[in-house]
């Protein structure tokens, strides 16, 4: 009698074929467990990924020469009864594979899909396409007047401004007239302004030997001219540098006249599949123009123009204000530090008692429509979209894995790219894994650190955000395939609130500052308390951003004042500023107050 043939589940796995399936079962076995792992536990793959890189090697290294002997056995002797049970172990395996890829991205895609949809119900959204400007047209934007089409243009070249439209074609010269200080854009060897924040005034007779003496045409040459116009002999200094900086006059009033328009939209690549791609050039343009307004109106000022001065801080106030729509977080950090220049010519006309209350009262008019906390969480939003639209870049583009850059943390300071992989390997990631650092980056900018700002109330805590950097800090401890992403894309953002409060601190202070000169020329002195300040001489006297008590006043002997936020430490250190390591430190504003305070007479 003919026997039927046994189940492969009943028959006695021994020699060649036991191992051999003995062995797919393994591999599969740890594939998985390596999978759980990796997602749950989380490894500590070292900035090289060394770890990582050996354990596929070995994996791979093991499985093809086990595959070749085995297949030599096998296929060199035409055995087909163990063909078919090499065919069905590969096919457990390629099973199994395919499961738990299926059950990755599942997972992936209904966790962020419902933390999208929990927030959208709300009204928030997570698209960088919602964020964007409206468009505006040419010929009211200040954005593309000349002097912006050809500065760009002359960065970037004609085809990589292509958006920045310029009347006539076949044009491929242009020329960069944005204004700047420096010879030959060597910032380095130029001298240093006065810092209010640390309670110093510009010496402008540093300026004027800057710009009188010659400077080599390039950095390669021992020819030597006058890059700047000067006098034949020495003027005052602030004739000098106002002498210097006129080669830059017409392209001033050229942009004076441009702010008036009533839109500013600069017309950047917002649709790059890769958001991180998008080009921002005109903000160091705008930065160097605020450094050149700073110089210039305090040289205004010490040459009696004050109304020429007040013509000049409006205008860095407007350019400032012109990326104020822009959902970008560096558009907003650049605005801060254009303020900071903007606000140092206030500074020295409060100090030396050179504005009128006329003056005054417009200078007030402008800072009051500055709210850097609201802006804030614009720029959050837009993070959140920038994030979003780079991780859905990756996903669809995995193979660029291999190009993100380093990341930042507040206590570690720069890390590096922890070897992300590339090519076949990048490839074939679960479409999951990138759903969930989608996830968690979304999850930790809406619930930690957009509220971190408190626009109703204007007030930021400093605690708040430190519970905020411990949480992202304790979840990327340990980089998972799940959080790698998270750790690359959200650096630093306690420090970045740390620097929208100390904006608006400074243009609070400001504003009260000049309440109290306005209070001085009424009475002939500044009053016991900021209490007689409103509101005759401001609307409302603003209260600290950090803790919302009232800012910290007092009178000095020589009879000038000390005004002050107790500044990110939540701490009254007596009006004391902190200053960082360095030859020319700046104000530590992670230490110490928040200090407006004039010179010593």
């Amino acid at each position: 009698m003919k026997e039927e043939p046994k189940s492969i589940w009943k028959k006695s796995w021994t020699g060649w074929g036991g191992l051999f399936f003995g062995w797919l079962i393994l591999m599969a076995a740890l594939a998985v467990i390596f999978l759980i792992w990796l997602a749950a536990e989380g490894t500590p793959i070292n900035k090289s990924g060394d770890e990582l890189k050996l354990f596929v090697a070995a994996a791979v290294g093991m499985t093809v020469i086990f595959l070749v002997a085995a297949s030599i056995r096998w296929i060199w002797l035409c055995c087909r009864r163990n063909f078919k049970k090499f065919l069905f172990g590969l096919a457990c395996l390629a099973t199994l594979i395919a499961l738990a890829y299926v059950e990755e991205d599942w997972r992936g895609w209904h966790a962020w899909n419902q933390f999208k949809h929990q927030w959208e119900a709300k009204g928030e959204k997570f698209d960088l396409a919602s964020m964007i400007p409206p468009p505006v047209p040419d010929d009211q934007n200040f954005a593309m007047a000349p002097i912006w089409v050809e500065s760009i243009k002359a960065m970037l070249g004609p085809e990589r401004s292509r958006q920045w439209k310029y009347p006539g074609d076949g044009r491929t010269n242009f020329t960069d007239r944005i204004p700047m200080l420096w010879r030959n854009y060597d910032s380095a060897s130029a001298p240093t302004s006065g810092d209010w924040a640390k309670g110093t005034i510009t010496d402008l007779k540093l300026w004027q030997a800057y710009y009188r003496a010659p400077a080599p045409t390039n950095r390669n040459s021992t020819i030597k001219t006058n890059e700047f116009p000067i006098a034949l002999q020495p003027q005052s200094p602030a004739e000098d540098v106002l002498l210097a900086l006129s080669k830059f006059a017409p392209a001033i009033e050229e942009l004076r006249t441009a702010s008036k328009l009533p839109y500013s939209r600069f017309p950047l690549e917002y649709t790059n599949e890769s958001p991180a791609s998008i080009l921002l050039p005109h903000l160091a343009s705008l930065n160097r123009c605020s450094q050149f307004l700073e110089l210039r109106s305090v040289a205004e000022l010490r040459n009696g123009q004050s109304e020429k001065a007040l013509a000049d801080v409006k205008l860095s106030l407007n350019l400032a204000n012109s990326i104020r729509t822009e959902p970008f977080m560096i558009s907003h950090l650049v605005r801060i530090a254009m303020l900071h220049f903007t606000l140092q010519p206030i500074y020295e006309g409060l100090a030396a008692h050179q504005w009128s209350d006329e003056q005054l009262v417009a200078l007030d008019l402008e800072l009051a429509n500055l709210d850097f906390l609201a802006d804030y969480k614009l720029s959050m939003l837009g993070e959140v979209g920038v994030d979003d639209g780079e991780i859905d870049y990756l996903r669809r583009h995995p193979e660029q894995l291999k190009n993100l850059g380093g990341y930042y943390d507040e206590e570690d300071g720069y890390g590096y790219n922890p070897a992300l992989p590339g090519g076949l390997i990048a490839r074939s990631i679960p479409t999951g894994w990138f759903y969930q650092n989608q996830f968690r980056c979304d999850r930790m900018m809406m619930e930690f650190y957009i509220p971190l700002a408190d626009v109703s109330q204007q007030t930021v805590s400093p605690a708040a955000v430190q519970r905020g950097d411990k949480a992202l800090k304790a979840e990327t401890q340990k980089i998972t395939p799940y959080n790698i992403l998270e750790k690359m894309l959200l650096p630093g953002l306690g420090n970045t609130v740390k620097r929208f409060a100390y904006g608006q601190a400074s243009v609070d202070m400001a504003r009260v500052a000049i309440a109290l000169e306005r209070y001085r020329l009424a009475h002939g002195e500044y009053p016991g308390s900021l209490d007689a300040l409103a509101p005759q001489f401001i609307a409302k006297v603003p209260h600290d951003i950090i803790g919302g008590g009232p800012l910290h006043y007092r009178l000095t002997s020589d009879g000038q004042f000390v005004l002050y936020s107790i500044g990110w430490n939540e701490r009254d250190d007596g009006g004391v500023v902190v200053l960082e390591k360095g030859s020319t430190p700046s104000v530590d504003i992670n230490q110490g107050d928040w200090v407006w305070r004039y010179p010593q007479k």
